[in-house]
């Protein structure tokens, strides 16, 4: 075994996915993106943070948000 992981997101932080998607995309698509209001009412990162730690499901399509977006447009160039 080789001992590399296949997780897309290892060794990245929620900041870092978060700040990735704010820097890309900013706050107003985001929140179009992804229908949740930490993105969409007075955002910042440590907000949207402390919401996304405590809710699963909305952590779960921002990171999904992180792959297909970033990732997946880095990996095709």
């Amino acid at each position: 075994m080789s001992g590399v992981s296949n997780d897309p997101l290892h060794g990245l932080t929620l900041e870092f996915i978060v700040t990735e998607l704010h820097n890309e995309f900013g706050w107003e698509h985001m929140g179009y993106l992804v229908n949740i209001n930490c993105f969409k009412n007075n955002p910042t990162i440590k907000s949207s943070l402390t919401f996304l730690r405590k809710t699963p499901w909305a952590r779960a399509k921002v990171e999904k948000l992180y792959i297909e977006r970033i990732i997946q447009f880095r990996n095709s160039k």
